[in-house]
């Protein structure tokens, strides 16, 4: 798959702020864009977990952490997929 490389400026103080480093407040952002597009509608959770760069069930996991649900029908595969693993 093709990928486009988007380059952001972000001031140094922005990064000492937040007690990170430049490629964990990059992951960040990748995922609150991720989550945030996928509330909007605008990303199925597949697509957002792709632009998060994570797998599927993690980001749907991860969505509580941002108080944003999945929807039912990506809730009961997510039940699905737990009661296999175990």
């Amino acid at each position: 798959m093709s990928e486009q490389e988007i380059v952001l400026k972000i001031p140094e103080k922005i990064l000492l702020a937040e007690k990170t480093d430049a490629d964990a407040f990059a992951q960040e952002l990748r995922m609150l864009a991720a989550v945030k597009l996928y509330e909007m509608g605008r990303l199925s959770s597949g697509r957002a977990a792709e632009l998060a760069g994570v797998p599927r069930v993690e980001f749907l996991l991860n969505l509580r952490r941002y108080r944003v649900f999945p929807l039912a029908a990506e809730l009961e595969e997510l039940e699905s997929s737990r009661e296999r693993g175990n």
